[in-house]
Formats: structure tokens, C-alpha cells, sequence
């Protein structure tokens, strides 16, 4: 058995739930937090979580609580599992109990959340050596279906990963293969930024079944795709593969990615992959419109996507377009809670010195 490991988990929702039973059953030391002391306690009564479908097992976790200091102390690694758009929250409320060593993972980081998250703890005054990295995608896709139940619906096979600065990556992933070598070292967080795929996915299609949505139809957020809704991903994704390159980098476009995360997915166009991956089966849509998908990928996601394109003299008219039209679906500013350049450390810098910041 590999070295048994103190292991944080922030954030008790679908991921956070798999990722500590998963830790658990393999021998580690897991405690999770979550900020509800209600849901906390729910789950240390229970002892245990258990996952089913492409996981089949049940982790005994060491703790749930809602005191972050207890939860983190004396971990080795702190694996933060909240939606993108709590990292700033998490990186301030978790700022004055970090020590020397620990490591901090966000899975995912969506678009420059180590970048994020590393400039709210620098805000916040930690001098400790900390190391803090984000993975490309949240490496299990799951489902809740009761407090400390989860279907887990597959397990991706490669996730990219990188740390900022870019010259931590090698001990992070070090510290992490006996773990997880799913995880592969990424150049920078530039690449596992440019990575996030699910930008390109999740907007778009909330958008063009809105009617739908706010309607209660029911409906497979990707068994459902139709060729024209592909395309338009697939022209969002030209943007952000557009941008990547303005900053030296080649991600994998959207097409070639589904069969890169999933092996075995086949297809000749991007809605027959979509089809034909069986971890997609069972994702339903979200019954609001007010749902992470949009509340999340824009201000994460598509907003940085942007907003770095503008710091290379690249336009992005559909991003542009996506985000004030979600902004006017929810009635709500995206760029104001954001992941603007501004809010980044970045406003005012050239491409080249973006470049040499972030490496």
C-alpha cells in the first residue's frame, strides 16, 4: 500500500463527497470540510461514504467538520473541491492556518484559479512556503444521490496539472503520482487554463435550451446534443484555441479531448463523441437556468478566456456575446465577480509580460 497520507478536502458537494471516500478506501487519512455544520455533521454520523457505479466501494472518512483550521491541520495536502467561483472565499477564510509544505489542489481550477488563488493568499499576508497548483478537470464525473451516496459516472484517465509558479509542478506531481498518475505535468497554469474545456460545453448549451430549461422539459445535457448546438461549441472553442496560440501553447481542441479524457470514445463529429461516451449517459440538465454551469463557467471560464485575449490583440466576439447574454439572462454583472486581468495581478500587462509571470 502506498504511504498513508493526511488529506483535506474542501468542499462536500459531488466531487468533494467522491474524492474523500475514494482517498479513504485507498488508505489514506481524509478529513472534509464543509461550510454547512448541519451537512458536517450529517456526514460524520454516517462514518462513511459510498460510491457506486464505475466506482464501486465505500471510504471511511476521518472527519466532516466546518472548522477549515481543524480540518487542515497536519494535512499534507489540501484538495479543494468547491465550485471555481469560491477559491477567492476559500484562499482568504484558509489563509491564516496554512503551514510550511502543505500543498493546495484545485480541482479544477477552471481558468487561472491557482493564479486566483495564490494572489488572494499573497493579499491576505501568508508568507508561509506553500505550494499551489490546479488540475485541468475535476477528475471524477459524479452525481449525489443522497448525503454520502454518489454515482460516479466515470473516471478520467488523464488530467493535466500544473502549479504556479510553473517551477513547482515537478515536486507537486511528485508528491501526487502514488495518488492520483492520472495527473501530468501541464507547462504552466496557462496550459491547464487554456484546458478548460468545460467553458466551451456547459454555457452554450444552458443558453440555447434556456427555453426548455425554464419550462421543466427534461433532458440529456450531452446524449441530446444536436449537430447545430455542437458546431456552435466548436466555434467557441476555435476562440479559445485562438488565444492559446497568441501565448505559445496548443491545447487539445473539444473534439480530440473527449476521447483523450474518456479512451475508447469514437465518432466523426463532435456530437456523435458526445453521444458515444457512456460517463456522459446519465447527466441530466439542470432544472434552473440559474445553475453552475453558467454561474460558474462565465466569471471562471469564459470572462479570463476573454479577457486574456484582449491583453494578446485577439478578438473573441462569441465570448464576448456569451457573456453579456448570460449577464442579461440572470440579470446579473458577470465581470463584476469575475476573473478579470484586474482581479488577476495582470491588468495593464503586455502578452510577453503576462507570459513571464505566470512561468
Amino acid at each position: 500500500m502506498n504511504e498513508r497520507k493526511t488529506i483535506a478536502v474542501i468542499g462536500a458537494g459531488n466531487g468533494g463527497q467522491t474524492m474523500a471516500a475514494h482517498l479513504s478506501f485507498m488508505g489514506h487519512k481524509v478529513r472534509l470540510y464543509d461550510r454547512s455544520p448541519h451537512k458536517a455533521e450529517q456526514l460524520n454520523s454516517r462514518k462513511s461514504i459510498v460510491l457506486k457505479g464505475a466506482l464501486e466501494l465505500e471510504g471511511s472518512i476521518a472527519q466532516a467538520s466546518s472548522d477549515l483550521e481543524q480540518v487542515i491541520e497536519g494535512a499534507e495536502i489540501i484538495m479543494v473541491t468547491t465550485t471555481a467561483t469560491a477559491h477567492r472565499t476559500i484562499a482568504s477564510q484558509i489563509a491564516p492556518f496554512l503551514k510550511d509544505g502543505q500543498i493546495i489542489v484545485l480541482n479544477p481550477g477552471r481558468t487561472c484559479g491557482a493564479l486566483e488563488f495564490r494572489n488572494t493568499l499573497h493579499d491576505a499576508g501568508v508568507d508561509r512556503r506553500v505550494y499551489v497548483a490546479e488540475a485541468q478537470t475535476l477528475i471524477y464525473a459524479c452525481r449525489v444521490i443522497e448525503l454520502g451516496v454518489v454515482n460516479v459516472i466515470g473516471v478520467k484517465d488523464k488530467v493535466l496539472l500544473a502549479a504556479y509558479p510553473a517551477s513547482d509542478t515537478p515536486y507537486v506531481i511528485d508528491r501526487l503520482k502514488n495518488i492520483y498518475p492520472c495527473f501530468y505535468s501541464a507547462r504552466n497554469v496557462l496550459q491547464t487554463s487554456f484546458e478548460n474545456v468545460g467553458a466551451m460545453f456547459h454555457p452554450t448549451v444552458v443558453l440555447f435550451n434556456e427555453a426548455a430549461i425554464e419550462r421543466g422539459n427534461d433532458f440529456y445535457f450531452y446524449r441530446d446534443m444536436t449537430d447545430g448546438l455542437a458546431r456552435m461549441i466548436e466555434e467557441a472553442d476555435r476562440e479559445r484555441l485562438a488565444v492559446a496560440e497568441a501565448y505559445g501553447l496548443s491545447p487539445i481542441p473539444v473534439f480530440d479531448w473527449i476521447s483523450y479524457a474518456y479512451n475508447g470514445v469514437e465518432g466523426d463529429t463532435l456530437c456523435e463523441r458526445l453521444h458515444n461516451n457512456p460517463a456522459y449517459y446519465e447527466i441530466l440538465a439542470p432544472k434552473t437556468i440559474e445553475c453552475r454551469q453558467i454561474t460558474e463557467d462565465i466569471p471562471t471560464g469564459i470572462i479570463p478566456l476573454a479577457e486574456l485575449g484582449r491583453a494578446a490583440g485577439v478578438p473573441t466576439p462569441l465570448f464576448d456575446s456569451l457573456i453579456v447574454m448570460c449577464s442579461t439572462l440572470l440579470n446579473r454583472n458577470f465581470y463584476d465577480e469575475g476573473r478579470t486581468l484586474k482581479r488577476l495581478g495582470l491588468d495593464g500587462l503586455t502578452k510577453e509580460e503576462i507570459i513571464k509571470k505566470i512561468n
